[in-house]
């Protein structure tokens, strides 16, 4: 091992080799002791990444890690497109050639501060100026597009039998999030929706709360995934787990007159106006998509008045109802797709004011007892 001087560089230049591999590159140093302390450090690094690359028997680069984890599996999760665009920003962050050994807990620090400094990407041509004005990205979002996100490709590559000397604290990267609230539809709020929903949509929003599913689970029901024989729902849901769901009575109700309306998809909407460009016929029913759900539900929002009202909030008003008519949280945890019960924790609020209402029932009972020995006294 030496260090040299480039006569076209100020800096000096390491170059070694090490199990057979070269290994070479600038220091970043202008005096010789520095130089040889940054090449001692590349030296237990190539040392590292030889003994890790042996293991798992293929090249440790993030590019070509990324690369077998979207051909195995990635590939198949429920939101592909979002997986291949966050995995793509891990690869240009750190370029593709960065070797997992090197991407130590200062590293991935480093890339969530980064990140966190992304701006809510939305829509449309904005200047400099509009684009500045956007709204950081949250610390949800930091969490699921790129902490978690290579996390996986570290835990991916463990299963290939590497041994990581300095893998990232996973824990202490990732940032505090608020707690998600559990919004109840009321009475009246149901009523103004029913007010200004559109026929054609009707299906849809009450599939939407008799269900309990995400937007993306409803727009895109198939009927082969329906079966009225055995009354289940048979589908994949979030994270490429098997979901089934019961055919109440109710959802038989929505669901059984809406047969012949499409061929595959069960949710359909009339066009109001014609499109040469789509193809598409005033008059004529064609399937909802995810945008045109999406956009239907603004207007719906907008038109019934209802405030402060998310889509998702209809998971949280069913989760929330059939808890307090059940009390029974793995229930709720079924029916919801939890895959942990600690997300299902965050309606056990109608458990705790079961046991409120409990408390002051028995209170009240033992009150009306004291009063009737009084009174016999």
């Amino acid at each position: 091992m030496s260090v040299y001087r480039d006569k076209r560089s100020p800096y000096y230049q390491y170059d070694f080799q090490h199990a057979g591999n070269r290994f070479s590159g600038s220091t970043k140093c202008t005096t010789r002791r520095d130089a040889e302390r940054f090449e001692a450090a590349e030296l237990e690094k190539a040392k590292a990444l030889v003994k890790a690359t042996a293991r798992a028997k293929a090249s440790l680069a993030i590019d070509d890690v990324a690369a077998r984890l979207w051909s195995y599996s990635a590939q198949y999760d429920s939101e592909p497109k979002a997986t291949e665009t966050n995995l793509a920003r891990l690869i240009e962050y750190f370029g593709k050639s960065k070797q997992l050994t090197d991407i130590d807990h200062k590293a991935a620090k480093d890339m969530v501060a980064w990140r966190r400094g992304h701006r809510v990407s939305r829509r449309g041509k904005r200047t400099k100026e509009q684009e500045q004005d956007l709204p950081l990205v949250s610390n949800a979002t930091v969490n699921r597009s790129a902490t978690k996100v290579l996390q996986r490709i570290f835990t991916f590559a463990k299963a290939e039998k590497v041994e990581f000397e300095n893998e990232p604290e996973w824990d202490k990267l990732l940032l505090s999030e608020p707690v998600e609230r559990v919004r109840e539809l009321k009475i009246e709020e149901a009523d103004a929706f029913d007010e200004a929903m559109r026929a054609d949509y009707e299906p849809f929003f009450d599939f939407v709360r008799a269900s309990g599913m995400r937007l993306k689970e409803c727009v895109t029901l198939r009927w082969a995934e329906v079966d009225f024989g055995t009354r289940q729902i048979v589908r994949t849901g979030k994270g490429g787990r098997r979901v089934v769901f019961p055919i109440t009575p109710a959802v038989w109700e929505i669901l059984f007159p809406l047969q012949g309306q499409h061929q595959k998809y069960v949710f359909t909407y009339v066009a109001v106006y014609g499109n040469k460009r789509l193809e598409r016929v005033r008059g004529q029913r064609y399937p909802l998509t995810y945008t045109g759900a999406k956009t239907a539900w603004q207007r719906l929002r907008t038109t019934s008045g209802v405030a402060d009202f998310r889509f998702h909030d209809f998971r949280h008003d069913f989760g929330t109802k059939l808890l307090r008519d059940s009390g029974n949280l793995k229930l709720v945890q079924k029916a919801l797709n939890h895959r942990d019960i600690k997300s299902t924790l965050r309606y056990a609020h109608v458990l705790d004011e079961d046991v409120a209402e409990a408390v002051e029932r028995l209170a009240k009972s033992r009150k009306k007892s004291r009063n009737k020995i009084r009174e016999a006294g």
